[in-house]
C-alpha cells in the first residue's frame, strides 16, 4: 500500500517507520516538505496514488479560535484532495473523551475535526487515544507554581507512544472502520500520582500537591472524563508506566 502521513512529529515518524518495516510505501510529511494543510498547499500533489492518508497534524497555536480553524480547515483540504485522488481510507488520531470536555477549546476543536471526517466523502477510521506517557512532564510544567506542582487526583489512563504507533499503523494498513476505536494504557492513575512517579524516576525536586481544582489544560476532570468509555471495547496497550520509565 501507498500510505501518506501528514505530520512528522513524535507519532508520525514512528508510524512511518513501522509501516515501512512491514513493506508499505510510506512517507511522513510536514511543513519542511512544502506542506501546509491549513491552506492546502502541497496536499493534492502529496496524495496522488495513495491508498490511505493518516492525519497526525497538530495546531501550532492552542488559542481556541486558532485550533478550531486549524483542524477544520486542514481536514477539509485533506479530504477534498483525497476525494479527487481516489484515496480509499482517511485515518485520524483523536483523543479519548474529547466530547466530554466542552470547556476545553482544544477538545472542542478535536470534536469538530471528527465531525468533518464523519461527514466527508472518504471512508475513514478515527483512533481516539488517551494521553501519552511522554506528555506527563508537560502536564507537570503546566501545573507548576514556583517549586510546587498542583495536580488533580482525577484519573488518566496514559499510554506509551510506541503502543499508539502500533495501533495506528495497524488501522492504517487495514480496511476503513467508518467508525471510532479507543486505545488506552493498562492503568488508570491520578495525575498527581503520575507526576510523583515521574519525578521519582527523573530526580525532579519539585514538590507535588494534590489539588482537585488544578484542572487539565483549562478543563475540570473527574475519573471518567478522559479514560476509556465503558462498554466501548477499548484496545488496552501492554506497556505500564513503570516499564516505560525503566526504558
Amino acid at each position: 500500500m501507498k500510505i501518506v502521513i501528514f505530520g512528522n512529529g513524535l507519532i508520525g515518524r514512528q508510524v512511518a517507520a513501522t509501516l515501512g518495516e512491514t513493506g508499505h510505501d510510506v512517507v511522513a510529511l510536514g511543513r519542511a516538505d512544502g506542506i501546509d494543510t491549513t491552506t492546502g498547499r502541497g496536499v493534492a500533489e502529496a496524495v496522488v496514488g495513495a491508498d490511505a492518508v493518516v492525519d497526525l497534524t497538530n495546531s501550532p497555536s492552542w488559542a481556541d479560535d486558532d485550533v478550531l480553524a486549524f483542524f477544520r480547515d486542514s481536514t477539509k483540504h485533506m479530504l477534498a484532495a483525497e476525494e479527487a485522488a481516489g484515496v480509499g481510507h482517511h485515518v485520524v488520531l483523536s483523543i479519548v473523551g474529547a466530547d466530554r470536555l466542552p470547556d476545553s477549546g482544544y477538545m472542542r476543536a478535536k470534536v469538530a475535526q471528527e465531525d468533518v471526517v464523519k461527514a466527508g466523502p472518504v471512508p475513514y477510521s478515527i483512533v481516539r487515544s488517551t494521553q501519552f506517557f511522554e506528555f506527563i512532564a508537560g502536564i507537570a510544567d503546566a501545573g507548576t507554581v514556583g517549586d510546587t506542582v498542583h495536580a488533580t487526583p482525577a484519573h488518566l489512563q496514559p499510554i506509551a507512544s510506541r503502543d499508539v504507533v502500533s495501533r495506528v499503523a495497524e488501522v492504517a494498513a487495514g480496511s476503513p472502520l467508518n467508525g471510532t476505536v479507543e486505545i488506552a494504557g493498562p492503568e488508570p492513575l491520578g495525575i498527581d500520582e503520575l507526576v510523583r512517579r515521574l519525578f521519582a524516576s527523573t530526580g525532579d525536586t519539585r514538590s507535588v500537591t494534590t489539588d482537585p481544582a488544578a484542572g487539565y489544560f483549562g478543563a475540570q476532570l473527574d475519573d471518567a472524563a478522559i479514560t476509556p468509555t465503558p462498554g466501548a471495547g477499548a484496545w488496552i496497550a501492554p506497556t505500564t508506566l513503570d516499564e516505560w520509565l525503566r526504558k
